[in-house]
């Protein structure tokens, strides 16, 4: 369950920077709160872009994979998933705090899903129902027609179109029909090697119509490309809300300066304590549980917290370096807490790089063969430990935030809890 934590930070003073009056030196060089609002809004269009530039690849790489089906494609396909993740996970700070995002989220990244939905599933792992949803083994890519709890849905021809109808159906978020882990599960199939290493193991000849295997080879194809292309789309209005005229880009402009800030740090926060912190680490590690990782079924939860994390660190910063290697830099938040109290920005810095370090040794555990469901297998003191200094880096870095939240005197700014960080005894008791 998650909910609101609060994190007080006094009441917003008629000047951004007046309780400390700076010398007016100072005050030339630093960059006006709209400004930084500005930049903040200008890094999400990049990345937002890069988002799309790269789902456009793995389109092609789809593409090719469903062309020619071979173990080489499909793995350039994985390949190009992967890649697609880095620009796009650097966008999540900008979830929390900007609602036409929030909105918009659950279609690209919404997790964990119920893969039964989809495509065939190993019911010994899986199971055959589930009570809280009926279309739990819908199997969509088996079925060109389903009748469902008194529904009946023509899925002949697997559209764009009929993924979004799928899309939480029931109104059960586990229906995940959509986004980055839909594909990502048609692109790997089911982990079944729960807390050993190993991730999907899906087969080519799953997608090769004169090879095939378990069956639908056609229409998984078909589901798999049309899956992509509304990735496209969604990322395409994504785009489009944060350019110029755009809602996203407008909910911004409509706010004072002091107002947008609290805006960037209810998203730092929120990220970082109740859903980076909280739901997609702490609560694996509690319990034990591969199922809660983020990126389950290729194993790369390593790289999406630690792209997670940077994005954040981006956010402070006010800097982002985009896929071709060019890098923007402009007026932070950074500044104007330095400009404020320069031991309180190193303090932020220092605990963003702290926060970076920490991910970068799950990333290297990963790497070494021991991804994050391994680290969070039961006996695994080892990798809990680096799991969990993750977590407690994230804990402390959301406290430094609350800092700089009371220095620049942004009032209360609401950031997302998790039971596993706020309640724990809730989470043991299910």
């Amino acid at each position: 369950m998650r909910f609101r934590r609060t994190l007080g930070a006094g009441l917003i003073g008629a000047a951004l920077l007046s309780p400390l009056a700076l010398s007016s030196a100072v005050h030339a060089a630093t960059p006006s709160a709209d400004a930084v609002v500005e930049h903040y809004a200008d890094m999400a269009l990049a990345k937002y872009e890069d988002s799309l530039s790269s789902a456009r690849d793995l389109l092609a790489a789809v593409d090719a994979l469903i062309a020619t089906p071979s173990a080489e494609t499909l793995s350039a396909a994985r390949t190009a998933w992967i890649r697609a993740r880095v620009p796009y996970q650097q966008s999540e700070a900008y979830r929390f705090g900007n609602p036409v995002v929030d909105d918009w989220e659950g279609r690209v990244n919404a997790w964990p899903l119920d893969e039964g939905l989809i495509d065939y599933v190993d019911t010994e792992r899986y199971g055959t129902e589930s009570y809280e949803n009926p279309f739990y083994t819908a199997n969509v890519i088996a079925n060109p027609t389903l009748e469902i709890s008194g529904q009946t849905i023509d899925a002949r021809d697997i559209t764009p179109e009929l993924i979004r109808q799928l899309h939480e159906i029931d109104g059960v978020e586990a229906n995940v029909a959509s986004g980055y882990h839909a594909i990502e599960f048609l692109l790997w199939g089911q982990d079944l090697h729960g807390t050993n290493p190993g991730a999907g193991e899906r087969p080519w000849t799953d997608f090769d119509s004169e090879n095939c295997s378990n069956g639908h080879c056609e229409r998984r194809a078909q589901y798999l490309r049309s899956a992509t292309e509304l990735l496209i789309s969604d990322l395409e209005e994504i785009v489009a809300a944060w350019r110029d005229g755009g809602d996203a880009r407008a909910f911004l402009e409509q706010k004072s300066g002091t107002e947008g800030l609290a805006v960037i740090t209810t998203g730092m926060g929120s990220l970082a304590y109740g859903e980076l912190g909280g739901e997609r680490t702490k609560l694996g590690l509690m319990l034990h549980d591969p199922e809660e990782e983020h990126d389950c079924f290729s194993d790369n939860t390593h790289w999406s917290h630690y792209y997670d994390a940077k994005g954040i660190q981006n956010v402070y910063l006010g800097q982002y370096t985009r896929l071709d290697g060019t890098r923007i830099e402009g007026p932070s938040l950074s500044d104007l807490v330095a400009a404020t109290d320069p031991a309180l920005d190193q303090k932020m810095r220092d605990h963003l790089a702290a926060t970076q370090q920490r991910a970068q040794a799950m990333v290297d555990s990963a790497e070494a063969g021991a991804p994050f469901d391994v680290m969070i297998a039961p006996g695994n003191v080892e990798g809990g430990q680096l799991v969990q200094r993750f977590v407690d880096a994230l804990v402390a870095q959301t406290g430094v935030t609350e800092e700089v939240i009371a220095a620049l005197e942004l009032g209360d700014v609401h950031v997302e809890g998790s039971d596993s960080l706020d309640n724990p005894a809730a989470v043991t008791a299910q």
